[in-house]
């Protein structure tokens, strides 16, 4: 099902104008306040279940709940409306489920409070959130990684500091950036457990209302819905939530990384790279020549948005007592909207690399640009031996500045220096002055990460 967009939205997930360009609409289904309130209800309808197992419910009341749920098409502007007086949408959904089920409604909530039903509906959503972040991270990494395979012996300049450095290869570059997701697929599968735990604690987190039997309902209840246990009550230690969407800012950083690089590299001087074309994407309305860099622009945006969710979901973890008097309500922002921009970030970027075209020889002529400064250090690293390190950074650190003053190859610069030459030999020189023939371990780490 389509979501639906309003021209009156203020948000800019819900903007009927950029919406879909920063949440993909398969996150956005999972993250509604649709999904959500089926989620409650099926967590009330779970916690029936699992008390008629046990015998404080007769398995009729069970049954009668879940039947009522079923087919209880909810009253959205009452529920709106009460929520907006409760201050929380539990209250109102029980009393339409309950005058649903009828005589079962009796039994519905039986034991629990509010934060037990809406803190264990949140990781239900989250548990398909995840999914699909990982999916979503999957289909980059392998995107990246024949990125890295088919250019593992493309040559290009190193920059540090904006500048040329020394060679690498742009395999090497898209291994690295590959390396990152590897570790944050390792990270989601670590943070799993920890996070995916029912919430059934009542009022105060000690489940007083159901005496003995509190602690085997709450094992019954996350069996019913496929969570773990949880070690102690959670409700107001949010650690686990913020650590997701810590995990999501990270991976928006990685993508921004990415974003950042290829946005320079798209640069009309540079020209390595190239957004896939779409017609009339990143065209300017009166520059016809233009092709800007849409989707690194929507990847930086997210990468900083989603660190603003991270650092609100630090606030969030400011509880007071037993329950919290407004820091809870910092999630109901951060989580969904987290989840629905990192999973849209990662179809951007998927768009992107899946079709990004790379243009090796303006790469060859970028690395070239300097005739052969890039190289230096490697006419260092090879004359060393016979002057010593220091001596040897002193004479190529005087020819690159000749170089560089007379507009001359450093080659050219480096065949009249007897020091060099005599050493080395002008066949050595010249070999040692080919940016292509230092790449150093490049190819070497690409395949070692591939294989991994």
């Amino acid at each position: 099902m389509k979501p639906e967009f309003s021209a009156s939205a203020v948000s800019l997930l819900d903007n009927p104008l950029w919406g879909r360009s920063f949440a993909d609409d398969e996150m956005r289904g999972i993250m509604s306040a649709a999904a959500y309130l089926d989620a409650c209800k099926r967590t009330e309808v779970a916690l029936a279940r699992a008390q008629a197992r046990l015998g404080i419910v007769p398995k009729e009341v069970a049954e009668g709940i879940a039947g009522a749920a079923e087919g209880l098409d909810l009253d959205m502007d009452r529920m709106a409306h009460e929520t907006e007086i409760v201050g929380y949408p539990i209250l109102p959904l029980v009393e339409q489920m309950s005058a649903a089920a009828g005589e079962a409604g009796r039994y519905l909530h039986w034991g629990a409070t509010t934060q037990d039903i809406m803190d264990t509906a949140t990781i239900l959503q989250l548990a398909g959130a995840l999914d699909l972040i990982e999916r979503r991270l999957k289909d980059v990494r392998a995107t990246l990684a024949g990125l890295a395979h088919a250019h593992r012996d493309t040559p290009m300049a190193g920059r540090t500091h904006l500048q040329h450095a020394l060679p690498v290869t742009f395999g090497w570059k898209a291994a690295v950036w590959l390396s990152a997701f590897d570790r944050h697929l390792e990270r989601l599968g670590q943070l799993r457990p920890r996070l995916l735990v029912v919430e059934f604690s009542g009022a105060s987190g000690t489940l007083a209302s159901l005496g003995a039997d509190g602690l085997d309902v709450q094992r019954e209840l996350a069996a019913e819905l496929g969570l773990g246990v949880p070690s102690i009550t959670w409700h107001s230690m949010r650690d686990s939530i913020a650590e997701a969407v810590s995990l999501l800012a990270m991976i928006g950083g990685s993508l921004g990384k990415i974003a950042t690089d290829i946005s320079i590299m798209m640069t009309t001087e540079l020209g390595e790279v190239s957004e896939p074309f779409v017609r009339h994407r990143g065209a300017s309305s009166t520059m016809p020549q233009k092709q800007n860099p849409v989707s690194c622009e929507l990847l930086l945006a997210s990468a900083r948005l989603l660190r603003n969710h991270a650092a609100t979901m630090y606030d969030a973890l400011l509880h007071d007592f037993e329950r919290a008097t407004g820091p809870w309500h910092l999630e109901w922002s951060a989580v969904p909207e987290a989840f629905s921009m990192a999973s849209g970030a990662l179809a951007q970027a998927q768009f992107m690399l899946g079709g990004l075209v790379v243009h090796p020889d303006a790469m060859a002529r970028n690395l070239n640009h300097s005739r052969g400064l890039i190289v230096a250090e490697a006419v260092m690293m090879a004359l060393a031996p016979h002057t010593g390190r220091v001596a040897a950074h002193d004479l190529v650190y005087g020819a690159c500045r000749q170089a560089i003053a007379n507009d001359q190859s450093l080659y050219d610069v480096l065949i009249d220096v007897a020091e060099v030459v005599g050493p080395l030999g002008k066949d050595r020189v010249r070999e040692l002055t080919t940016p292509a023939n230092y790449l150093g371990t490049a190819p070497a780490m690409v395949d070692r990460l591939l294989i991994r």
